[in-house]
């Protein structure tokens, strides 16, 4: 039995699903206690149903994935506005080091996993795949890109890359406090919240904007990116669509900043909120698991490769570029919960360090912040980069 569904049953499908995911969240302690999002959750409920389907030959269903491009653009162009210099320049030196660091650790990501891939025999975009774009990237940019690799013939690209993320997203909350703990306990490192400066790096939103407004700018800026990323393939390098939604809201945001109009970036956060939502539970619901079966092995040295490294990188990169002192303890253990899974990842680390030896507040407020902006903004062309050397 075939069913085909068109675009509005899709998505009717689709906030059914969402909402599957966010009840069976609230059920099951694991999936809270390591962040695993609600759109994941339902999607891969779904999957898997649609896994027993093939497998046994009674159901398959068809879904129209129209909005599934426009969902990504609009999330891709919210991320955008973050990149404010204005914010980046509070943060100080100590701030511009994370950001080299974190920057530079997508890097290694990639390598690592392109490495990896050619001595096990599988596709270098693969390794990218299960790289920066899942590890530091998470889930949204697993499923944002695997498209873009699949269409230069990467099979697989898109399960393999979510099927990381959400390995990562375990991973990075399992061996953060660890290092954190290490760290404190070999270095004798206590807690000095007096005697630190608490960066405040909120926006200032003092001017109230209505979300007619906002939409239209958001809505505006990805016109306004469309037009930029077919200025940008003029070079002869090869940007995925949504990419330009980034960098012209990134301009939008800085020439906003500087013409002191305040953007109402809490309308922006939920405007991107509800288009990943959408978007990763559509793309996950159209997850083929039955194409990571032949991966497993593969999958499994290179996903193990990349905790390793993350861990040798928060205990001897993060915590010494930081200033080998308690905040920075904390910061490593931040790292590893964002270089391998999400935000939320990052935060949970740090406050179970918090909680037991002491506050840290500037890692508190810093790491969070500046790996945010860095890596959402970066990532997208340093994947691109990758993805053009290695097609």
């Amino acid at each position: 039995m075939n069913i085909t569904l068109d675009l509005v049953q899709t998505m009717g499908l689709a906030v059914v699903v969402l909402f599957l995911g966010r009840y069976l969240k609230g059920k099951v302690p694991i999936f809270q206690k390591y962040f695993i999002p609600a759109p994941v959750i339902g999607g891969l409920f779904y999957a898997i149903l649609m896994l027993i389907g093939k497998q046994t030959g009674l159901y398959t269903v068809t879904l129209d994935k129209g909005l599934t491009n426009f969902l990504l653009v609009l999330f891709f162009t919210c991320t955008g506005f973050m990149a404010s210099l204005h914010v980046i320049k509070r943060s100080g030196k100590q701030g511009a080091i994370l950001a080299v660091a974190a920057v530079s650790l997508l890097f290694l990501q990639n390598l690592l996993g392109i490495g990896l891939s050619k001595l096990l025999g599988i596709h270098a975009l693969l390794g990218v795949s299960m790289g920066s774009v899942a590890m530091s990237g998470g889930i949204g940019s697993a499923a944002a890109f695997g498209p873009s690799f699949e269409a230069l013939g990467v099979q697989s690209a898109t399960v393999t890359g979510i099927a990381a993320a959400t390995f990562g997203l375990v991973m990075g909350s399992l061996v953060g406090g660890p290092v954190a703990k290490r760290l404190i306990e070999k270095f004798d490192l206590k807690s000095s919240a007096n005697n630190n400066e608490v960066v405040d790096l909120e926006d200032d939103d003092a001017h109230k904007r209505t979300p007619l407004g906002t939409v239209s700018v958001v809505l505006l800026t990805m016109a306004f990116g469309s037009v930029l990323v077919l200025l940008l393939n003029k070079t002869g390098i090869t940007f995925p669509y949504y990419v330009g939604g980034v960098f012209a809201a990134a301009i939008v945001r800085n020439v906003c900043d500087y013409n002191d109009y305040k953007l109402k970036m809490s309308h922006i956060d939920l405007i991107g909120s509800i288009s990943l939502s959408l978007f990763l539970v559509l793309v996950i619901m159209s997850l083929k698991i039955w194409q990571l079966f032949d991966l497993a092995i593969p999958m499994l040295v290179v996903l193990v490769s990349q905790m390793i490294m993350m861990v040798l990188f928060a205990y001897f990169v993060t915590f010494r570029l930081m200033g080998k002192d308690y905040e920075a303890a904390v910061m490593a253990a931040g790292h590893c919960g964002v270089g391998l899974g999400q935000t939320p990842n990052a935060v949970a680390n740090m406050a179970t360090v918090i909680d037991r030896f002491g506050p840290a507040p500037n890692a508190a407020v810093m790491l969070p912040v500046i790996t945010v902006i860095f890596i959402n903004i970066c990532n997208p062309f340093i994947i691109t980069l990758f993805m053009n050397l290695f097609s």
